[in-house]
């Protein structure tokens, strides 16, 4: 049976959704759902140690895939994703093919990479040993994310480095370094561009964040497969809009 690593790197359509709220519940809700992947947004919503943990445990209680995006790509923040026990990363302005080396070896053991800890989650809490652990510790998920005009010059660059399984378009960073109004801006769109084909060149997947899910097929025919859309958020405002319409006709 093949990994999500496997499906993600194959170049299926992946379909994600960011999680904002630090609730193991929350997470143990949508990992009942059909989405391929969670996404737990450390870098953006008020994720601390304890609350990523014990969500990465209710996604791993339901075998449901779980990536997080970390509060920076320091070492610090990556060891603390995967030592609990995520997939994988998907790591913040990533600006340079150096700094994208220094991430990926951030995220595997090795000299100056990831510190060892066999008393983690991810490496079963002693039970795993060590030589297992290093092993299964390869399959672990490195996205970079490009969301800057600087990483939009060195995405050829960024896209080549070995280890990064995919390169993710942060959209909405994208139009605010441009100067831009909107994501559908001509600036923005030829940057996204730009990086899906820098991303198929290089042979490695690229995703981004949409705001309508009708842009998926245009991205999709275009080359891009890991889509990221919407959050838990939006799920309970829609939800609730949609049960106060109903009432009110």
């Amino acid at each position: 049976m093949s990994t999500f690593r496997d499906k993600l790197r194959a170049g299926d359509v992946i379909a994600a959704t960011w999680v904002k709220t630090p609730s193991p519940m929350i997470v143990e809700v949508l990992s009942l759902s059909s989405l391929d992947c969670l996404v737990l947004d450390a870098e953006h919503a008020p994720f601390d140690r304890t609350s990523l943990d014990l969500c990465i445990l209710a996604a791993r209680a339901y075998a449901k895939p779980v990536l997080v995006r970390p509060a920076s790509s320091s070492h610090e923040h990556i060891l603390n994703a995967l030592d609990c026990g995520a997939d994988g990363v998907v790591l913040p302005h990533i600006r340079s093919a150096k700094e994208a080396a220094d991430a990926v070896k951030a995220c595997h053991y090795g000299p100056g990479g990831r510190g060892y800890a066999g008393s983690s989650r991810s490496a079963g809490f002693t039970t795993k040993g060590m030589a297992k652990h290093r092993e299964t510790a390869k399959n672990v998920i490195v996205i970079a994310q490009i969301e800057d005009v600087e990483a939009v010059e060195e995405c050829e660059a960024i896209a080549r480095v070995e280890g990064i399984d995919a390169l993710f378009i942060g959209r909405a960073d994208l139009t605010v370094a441009y100067g831009a109004i909107t994501p559908d801006d001509e600036i923005v769109v030829a940057a996204v561009e730009r990086i899906v084909e820098a991303g198929k060149a290089a042979g490695r997947v690229t995703g981004m964040f949409l705001a309508r899910s009708s842009d998926v097929p245009l991205w999709r025919e275009k080359g891009a497969s890991l889509f990221v859309l919407s959050s838990d958020h939006d799920f309970i405002l829609q939800g609730a809009a949609a049960l106060s319409q109903a009432i009110r006709g």
